[in-house]
């Protein structure tokens, strides 16, 4: 080796040896920040889809709307001045937290139903093949989902009025936040029942036959007192019991012309064995079926080529 060419190496090993290593704060790839991004981009992704379809956000909202209103409206004028519907509290005021929870339940399922589309279509054949982990997917999906849902309650928030609900500022951050806890559930269930449908069709045929059942049995439609021994049972085991009783109890906590004894009545809460659960372990059911839900969804598209 001559010695131009034996300088020129000693000054590349030099260079090299000055280069600082990679490390995980500036090395995207692979690394924590990296599989953020990926979420971030499939959330992005599911708000631009969102964005493009206005009518998707109407027609999600007339259904609470046509069950908060023509239900509430036509089924008051049977009860209203009876029993503990008086001049105190009006139909609609006690269905409003299960119109709220319906306003998101359809959203979050075709949000989640949206990966069928995916994968008859090819694209999520591509997200699959990224460099990111599938979980980071999984993630993504469902918080896109949750956060497209909540709009749904944004939209429930605003006409929280028209159904006698006070416009109380801690008032609509609480019902805002147990809807998006419920939205991430749903989404999640959804990711799961999806992970091995291959038609959009079997999809909502499957989810449809199994939400409406835990819908009409979480308590949306009645009080969860003076029930069947039975249908009392099926409320206690049923998930999504655990996000509307919540939602209801912070609507009437602001409803101070409602008589005590009307609110014991109407919202007397879960029980386990004459045992009140509390409204945090509650929401804390909640949370654990949607950390379920997403472990459940993740494992499974790992098996999905």
């Amino acid at each position: 080796m001559s010695v131009g060419t034996q300088t020129i190496v000693e000054i590349d090993e030099n260079e090299a040896s000055a280069r600082p290593a990679p490390t995980p704060a500036t090395s995207l790839a692979g690394g924590p920040l990296h599989e953020l991004r990926a979420v971030w981009v499939v959330v992005k992704r599911e708000w631009i889809r969102f964005a493009s379809d206005p009518l998707r956000v109407i027609v999600g909202v007339l259904q609470p709307i046509l069950f908060l209103f023509v239900l509430g409206s036509g089924l008051g004028s049977l009860v209203n001045g009876h029993g503990e519907f008086g001049a105190s509290l009006n139909l609609r005021t006690f269905l409003y937290p299960g119109a709220a929870a319906m306003s998101v339940l359809f959203t979050a399922l075709f949000s989640a139903g949206s990966i069928v589309w995916d994968r008859e279509f090819g694209f999520l054949r591509e997200m699959l093949v990224a460099p990111v982990s599938r979980t980071s997917l999984v993630v993504g999906k469902c918080f896109g989902g949750a956060l497209i849902a909540s709009v749904q309650g944004v939209l429930m928030i605003c006409i929280a009025g028209l159904a006698g609900v006070p416009y109380n500022p801690v008032l609509m951050i609480t019902v805002l936040a147990e809807l998006f806890l419920l939205a991430l559930t749903l989404v999640s269930f959804g990711m799961v029942v999806a992970a091995r449908i291959k038609q959009f069709q079997s999809f909502m045929a499957v989810t449809q036959m199994l939400v409406m059942p835990l819908f009409f049995l979480s308590g949306a439609l009645y009080p969860l007192s003076g029930l069947p021994t039975w249908l009392k049972l099926l409320t206690r085991v049923d998930p999504l019991t655990y996000a509307v009783d919540p939602l209801r109890k912070a609507v009437f906590e602001h409803l101070h012309k409602v008589p005590k004894s009307v609110v014991e009545r109407l919202v007397p809460g879960v029980t386990w064995d004459g045992w009140h659960v509390p409204v945090g372990l509650e929401l804390g059911v909640v949370a654990m079926m949607a950390v379920l839900f997403i472990t459940i969804a993740a494992l499974e598209f790992r098996k999905v080529d």
